[in-house]
């Protein structure tokens, strides 16, 4: 392999418009809107916490677009961080993606692909016996059918980005305005063919009582959280931006729209299961633990059928958001790689794809793992906490590189400086702050995994700067 030639500029406007949408769409629009409702038990609380997060997240977006205008290279962030504080911030961010962050996203959506594939037809499965084998705290065997899928699907996600990111690129485009049209139809279909009542989006469940000890700010917070997961994914577009044509324009333009756009899907089609079932059937779907809002919202009024159209557009949309995490977040090794802070050779390109292939290839691997462990899921309970730690970072350096940087022309300022930005990163550290009094355990992992990268670090420097000296 070779990194002579580089990465190649493949994705115009649309491609990274939908890229910032495909990221976002997974399994959350289909699934979360029934543990939300049974935190707040109303309906128009529930949209509240809906677009809540979603502004927060377009503020998140305005600001990050700003600096994205201003530094378009491979690895997103992490180029962005490494103007900002320096390369061991830089590295440690990159490092939380590779470990835990981006890696369990893959492993954790793709999961959802598996699971719904096996509703619809069931998998082929081990015996019992080499299921039931415990090495550790882990049973890798256990529920091995939907594992095995998940692993096959994340490994040929992998393939496919490996031999050319427009590849990669052709199923972005087609799953994700199948996505959308999906969810458009799903919107059109609850309105004139269900029986459903506006009554529905304006009623609370009787007799609610909120299940948080802190009452309805502890019930928002965790509603919230539920719709930040799904959210997140908007800045994936940022790791490409070696491959993006005029990055400087389309990357802002793409992260700007691509969330706002998510943000009206989102609240119309939550409103189209409101309009369809009341608030306490949510309740019960989310305390029956194997069902799904979307899927029990259209079953009502479209019986099996509608049951298996849901069925197979989240195994669209999670194949999808699979692959736009597996195609943005190798570009973060590379760059790492390139700047001598992690193993030179997953800084090559490949030589006739001219993609980051060892690096793909490193994260199909550890992905494959952590779904073998069976703990990807306990590791998802953390990727809020540690995204919006990484998110306030990010904005917190647009002031950073408005000094820095003070002379650079740029291309998109961020709208309403310096308050947007202000406002977020106030967010984000109450965000993190909420999190560790809420769920202190998942914070301690998180938070551990993070400063994991430290020693790695300074050893990857000392054998960086020993092989030079020599």
């Amino acid at each position: 392999m070779s990194n002579s030639k580089g990465l190649v500029k493949t994705f115009g406007f649309f491609s990274a418009f939908l890229l910032v949408v495909g990221s976002m769409i997974g399994s959350g629009v289909f699934k979360k809107s029934a543990p939300m409702m049974n935190e707040l038990g109303d309906p128009r609380w529930v949209l509240a916490a809906w677009l809540i997060a979603g502004l927060i997240s377009l503020l998140g977006a305005l600001t990050n677009a700003e600096v994205a205008g201003l530094i378009a290279e491979p690895g997103g962030q992490y180029a962005y961080f490494k103007r900002m504080y320096g390369k061991t911030f830089a590295f440690i961010y990159g490092w939380s993606m590779m470990s835990v962050v981006q890696t369990a996203t893959a492993a954790s959506v793709a999961y959802v692909f598996a699971e719904s594939l096996n509703t619809i037809h069931a998998l082929p499965r081990l015996p019992e016996s080499l299921e039931a084998i415990e090495l550790g705290v882990f049973t890798p065997f256990a529920n091995s059918g939907v594992k095995g899928v998940t692993i096959l699907v994340l490994l040929a996600l992998t393939a496919i980005n490996y031999v050319g990111v427009k590849f990669g690129g052709l199923v972005l485009k087609i799953f994700s305005t199948s996505v959308i049209s999906c969810i458009v139809l799903i919107i059109l279909f609850s309105i004139f063919l269900s029986d459903g009542s506006v009554e529905n989006a304006g009623t609370p469940a009787a007799g609610f009582t909120y299940p948080s000890k802190t009452g309805f700010f502890g019930a928002m917070f965790a509603a919230m959280m539920s719709a930040f997961w799904a959210y997140e994914g908007w800045n994936t577009v940022g790791f490409l931006g070696g491959e993006i044509k005029n990055p400087y324009r389309n990357i802002p333009r793409a992260l700007t729209f691509g969330t706002m756009f998510v943000i009206v899907l989102y609240l119309l089609v939550n409103l189209a299961y409101m309009y369809v079932l009341p608030a306490q059937d949510f309740i019960n779907i989310h305390k029956a633990g194997d069902k799904i809002a979307a899927v029990e919202a259209v079953r009502s009024f479209l019986g099996y059928g509608g049951m298996m159209f849901i069925l197979i557009l989240i195994l669209m949309s999670t194949f999808n958001s699979t692959n736009t995490t597996i195609m943005g977040a190798p570009r973060i090794y590379y760059a790492m790689a390139n700047d001598g802070l992690f193993f030179k050779k997953i800084g090559e390109t490949h030589p006739k794809y001219h993609t980051p292939a060892r690096a793909l290839l490193i994260q199909g691997i550890w992905s494959s793992v952590l779904v073998l462990s069976g703990s990807f899921d306990q590791l998802t309970d953390m990727l809020i906490f540690a995204a919006f730690i990484f998110y306030g970072a990010g904005a917190f350096g647009v002031f950073v590189l408005r000094r820095k940087l003070r002379e650079v022309p740029r291309p998109y300022k961020v709208f309403g400086y310096p308050y947007i930005p202000a406002i977020f990163v106030v967010f984000c550290a109450i965000l993190v702050v909420i999190s560790i009094m809420e769920r202190p355990r998942e914070a301690v992992i998180g938070l551990s995994l993070i400063l994991s990268g430290i020693p790695v670090y300074f050893w990857m420097r000392y054998k960086y700067s020993h092989k030079h000296r020599s």
